[in-house]
This record gives C-alpha cells, sequence and structure tokens, in this order.
C-alpha cells in the first residue's frame, strides 16, 4: 500500500471516529433547528412584479418589432422601384438598399442589446429584492436557515415556504 493511501485511510478513519463521537451531541442542537425552503423558480415567476416586467418588455419588443417591419417594408420598396430604373439609377438605388440593410442590421443589434439588457436588470432587481423578503422573514421567524430548493435533496412540505413567500412579495 502506498504511503498516500495509507494516509487517506487513517484520516477517514479519524473522521469517522470523530463523527461516531460527536455525533450525538449535535443531535440535540439539530432538533431546535428551524429550516425551511423556497422554490426560486416559482416565486420568480409568480411574483407579480416579474410578471408586470415581462409584460412591459413584450411591449416594448412588440413595438420594436414594428419599426422593424418599417424598415424592412422601406427595403421592398427601395428594391421595387429599382427594377424601372437604368443602370446608373440602379447602382445608386442599390448603394441606398445597401445603407438601409446596414441601418437595420445596426437597428437589430441595438434593440437586441437593449432588451437583454433590461432583462437582466430586471432579474437582478427582482431576485435581489426576493434574496432580501426571505432574508428578513428568516430572521423575523427565527429561522436557523433557509435553502433554495435546488440544494434539497429532500424536503417535507411543512418546510416549504415558497407560497409564504409569494404571498409576501406580492403584497
Amino acid at each position: 500500500m502506498s504511503s498516500t493511501r495509507q494516509k487517506l485511510m487513517f484520516v477517514i478513519a479519524v473522521c469517522s471516529v470523530l463523527i461516531l463521537a460527536f455525533g450525538g451531541v449535535k443531535q440535540a442542537d439539530a432538533a431546535e433547528m428551524k429550516i425551511g425552503y423556497v422554490n426560486l423558480s416559482k416565486t420568480f415567476d409568480e411574483y407579480k412584479k416579474t410578471q408586470d416586467y415581462e409584460k412591459k418588455l413584450g411591449t416594448k419588443g412588440e413595438n420594436k418589432e414594428k419599426e422593424r417591419e418599417k424598415l424592412v417594408d422601406e427595403i421592398k420598396g427601395l428594391k421595387d422601384e429599382m427594377v424601372l430604373l437604368s443602370e446608373n439609377g440602379k447602382q445608386e438605388k442599390q448603394s441606398l438598399i445597401d445603407d438601409k440593410i446596414k441601418n437595420l442590421q445596426e437597428f437589430d443589434r441595438e434593440t437586441g442589446d437593449q432588451l437583454r439588457q433590461e432583462r437582466d436588470e430586471m432579474i437582478r432587481d427582482i431576485l435581489q429584492e426576493i434574496n432580501t423578503v426571505i432574508q428578513d422573514y428568516g430572521k423575523k421567524n427565527s429561522y436557523t436557515a433557509i435553502l433554495n430548493d435546488r440544494v434539497v435533496i429532500y424536503g417535507s412540505d411543512s418546510i416549504d415556504i415558497t407560497q409564504e413567500m409569494i404571498d409576501i412579495l406580492n403584497k
């Protein structure tokens, strides 16, 4: 057996003995602990402020799509006009169309960036607000710990405080 493996086995044995020796002492403390968990995804989705922000962003997106459609229609109109022109006129019109296409691409990029940035800020603000409400609730109600449901392997429904958080946030 290698020296490293022997050391590892020794450490494991010592840890096992310590856990067995001191495990009973902590059980009394654990019985006094108050633990809850929150489904953050559900809380986020059912929070009225999230729904309001989503509607607001949806409306902005729809308005930007209407602006985009106008730009596309303008380009289509220029292409239709180009058919009737002479070669020199077609070259000038093509140059104008190319500029309009570049403007459209820039509009798409800027709009996408702006909407993504607004959504990211909205998510950050809402998650911070949810976090603050959960922390305040935990302190007021003498919780030892409130966990995110993603780290809970098993949790009784009796310690699920998700709906309470949603109700508090929506007041």
